[in-house]
């Protein structure tokens, strides 16, 4: 029976020769060699397991914006192409889909069956701290990956053995758990790492035991809001349209109820945040306020001007105490990505939106709309920038700024000095999708240009995310916000050199039918939030803008319901009527962009009158998880063909047939 949840794991055995040894997340082999009979008998093969498992984690690919273009299709950021999944009756079910595997918690488990009883019986070789260093990993990167596919699929099977060519084991392994035991075990697996992990160390390219700590506070944080958030719908356990009711006839919560439960997850959040920030929170990385722009300088001291600009686009960030993870690259061992280039020109043709920029407060922490707040207008870039969140001022590039300070003649890719935006090209390598770029992950280093040969440095885990997770799982489980989380707060805007620490102040001067304009997460369910709710996901919009966060973030909040009625027109700079005007041939720009009849502002997906979106994005509540695909449905029914009487049920308002929609 072809399952996805059949995986034959071969051993890995390395080949003879002389290998360099590996500390760093994905650089390079470990040294040793195994014969299959040897193999998880010495730390060595334990090692080599636990690397391969690294490529799991969220690092920059090459010929991309790496995970600075992640936001993709979302209020953030937006390419020229809009997702289908905004066109209500595009995105259907399918019979395959790659999502749905167990690859990887196959592997992860087959390492389990056979290293746990050798572990436990003193039977492996090498240095214990070390030993346990590695399964504590592997812990982890189980964890890691069920989280990701409870993000995709909510309910899911939970298998903690590697399984086995029989038909009846794979069906009942197929069966899937209700999503809070889903979390529930993820929190434990990382429990198991932490208590492994705990004593040893190592470099900060590989996982420790405060990264684990991090994880499980953003791992319970979702689970929290998405219990509090989706109650009483299908898309949580328990509920009356629980898809997973019948196959789940005793299912209750081991607190009680749902909302006892999402508390369940935001305490176990805030315990786990609270660790990592009370000891992080005077060492986050400070921002000077500064661009650098002065040519002649050394490296270390164009970085010295902003460190925490160039923690994002530096070489080694093994002395950054803020970075908590970081992927090291090398150009001698291949190991490289095209981050910089993409930064030199438009991000790949991965914008920010309008509404992302507008988010911004200014410097003196008012909203850009309120009385006294001192904006300049968004008529040129300039007075975007002028007087903003010090975040803003520092990413947002603007005409004529030096992109290169060090000349180097084999960075063949670089953009010297910052052009007009390029609207009128679709060379994704080249487009300004919103007209708005940033400068996150460049380097001022021009040897850093050559086409897809970029080496720098990539954080992973940031204790800024603690901090973040902190604060908003202590308001969604108190709604107050405590001594901890103010100290946090404040924490965050005083490391933005001229930012205004006072975040009550921002919250007093919010309006939330302005800020409703431009960020999807002013909304829960279909509703506006309070300005004390919207302002703690304001902070985390801006502070990990651009970082692969905004997706799970919108969806555990609930944050797309409104769309279902009401199409949201995705918008960048402000082009028509403007100074920015004058920068393109006239012709050129009536033809190839959205009319100024639509809007004065750049609308990518509206230039052409025939668009799907032409309305706006709309939504599909259904959209909130990804559907089952149809084949596994199938393949576990008593038949192989009637997915109706599978083991496997499906997700909310998904059919059952391939090739369908939604039903809502």
């Amino acid at each position: 029976m072809k399952l996805n949840i059949y995986i034959k794991t071969a051993l890995v055995v390395a080949a003879a020769g002389t290998m360099t040894s590996c500390n760093d997340f994905l650089d390079q082999e470990p040294q040793y060699a195994v014969t299959p009979e040897k193999y998880f008998n010495d730390e060595s093969s334990l090692q080599y397991y636990a690397n391969n498992m690294y490529t799991i984690l969220a690092s920059h690919g090459n010929w991309s914006y790496g995970i600075y273009g992640d936001d993709i299709h979302t209020d953030s950021q937006i390419s020229l192409n809009y997702d289908g999944k905004y066109v209500p009756g595009n995105w259907k079910t399918s019979l395959d889909d790659g999502n749905w595997t167990f690859v990887n918690i196959n592997t992860i488990n087959y390492f389990f069956d056979q290293v746990l009883p050798k572990y436990e019986a003193n039977a492996i070789t090498g240095n214990t701290d070390n030993i346990q260093r590695y399964i504590g990993e592997m812990y982890f990167f189980r964890a890691y990956q069920y989280f990701s596919h409870l993000k995709t699929y909510g309910d899911y099977p939970i298998i903690e053995h590697a399984l086995t060519d029989n038909e009846p084991e794979l069906v009942e392994a197929s069966k899937r758990a209700p999503r809070n035991e889903v979390a529930r075990f993820i929190l434990s697996d990382l429990d198991k790492a932490y208590d492994l992990l705990k004593g040893t160390t190592a470099a900060k390219t590989r996982i420790n035991a405060d990264v684990v700590k991090l994880f499980k506070s953003r791992v319970a944080l979702y689970e929290g809001s998405w219990l509090k958030n989706f109650a009483g719908t299908a898309f949580v356990p328990g509920s009356q349209d629980w898809p997973g009711k019948a196959y789940h006839p005793d299912f209750a919560y081991p607190t009680g109820s749902v909302e006892a439960e999402a508390n369940w997850f935001f305490d176990q959040a805030m315990a786990a945040a609270k660790e990592v920030g009370d000891a992080k929170v005077n060492s986050l990385t400070p921002n000077t306020g500064i661009v650098p722009q002065t040519e002649g300088a050394t490296l270390s001291a164009i970085e010295n001007e902003n460190p925490w600009l160039a923690m994002f686009g530096t070489l080694d960030l093994s002395g950054n105490p803020e970075v908590m993870l970081w992927r090291q690259y090398s150009q001698s061992l291949g190991v490289v990505h095209n981050v910089v280039v993409m930064a030199q020109h438009g991000n790949y043709g991965r914008g920010i939106t309008r509404g992302m920029v507008d988010a911004f407060p200014m410097a003196n922490g008012l909203p850009i709309y309120a009385n006294g707040a001192g904006y300049h207008g968004d008529k040129t870039i300039a007075d975007v920038r002028r007087d903003r969140d010090p975040r803003l001022y520092v990413m947002l590039k603007e005409p004529g700024q030096k992109n290169v300070l060090i000349a180097n003649s084999s960075g063949d890719h670089a953009e010297p000095v910052e052009p007009y935006p390029v609207i009128l090209d679709s060379n994704t390598e080249r487009n300004y999708s919103t007209g708005y770029a940033l400068r996150k992950g460049n380097s001022f280093d021009q040897i850093q240009c050559a086409n897809g040969n970029n080496y720098t440095a990539c954080p992973v885990f940031r204790s800024v995310e603690a901090l973040l997770n902190y604060i908003e799982a202590c308001y969604e489980r108190t709604g107050a916000i405590d001594a901890t989380a103010d100290r946090y707060w404040k924490a965050i805007r005083a490391r933005h050199q001229g930012l205004d620490q006072d975040y009550n102040k921002t919250i007093q001067a919010t309006v939330m039918s302005e800020e409703a304009k431009g960020d999807w997460g002013a909304y829960t369910a279909g509703q506006l939030v309070d300005p004390v709710r919207y302002n703690i996901r304001r902070e985390r919009r801006l502070e990990l803008m651009a970082e692969g966060f905004r997706t799970a973030d919108l969806y555990r909040w609930r944050s797309m319901d409104q769309m279902v009625t009401t199409g949201y027109h995705c918008e960048g700079f402000h082009i028509w009527n403007t100074p920015m005007e004058a920068w393109y041939n006239a012709k050129e720009l009536k033809d190839n962009i959205s009319s100024k009849d639509l809007s004065e502002y750049y609308r990518p997906h509206e230039a052409k009158a025939t668009s799907e979106v032409k309305d706006g994005l709309k939504w599909t509540m259904a959209h909130y998880l990804r559907p089952v695909p149809i084949k596994q449905m199938m393949l576990t029914s008593p038949d192989h063909q009637t997915p109706s009487q599978s083991v496997i049920y499906q997700n909310p308002y998904w059919p059952i047939e391939p090739n369908l929609p939604a039903t809502k």
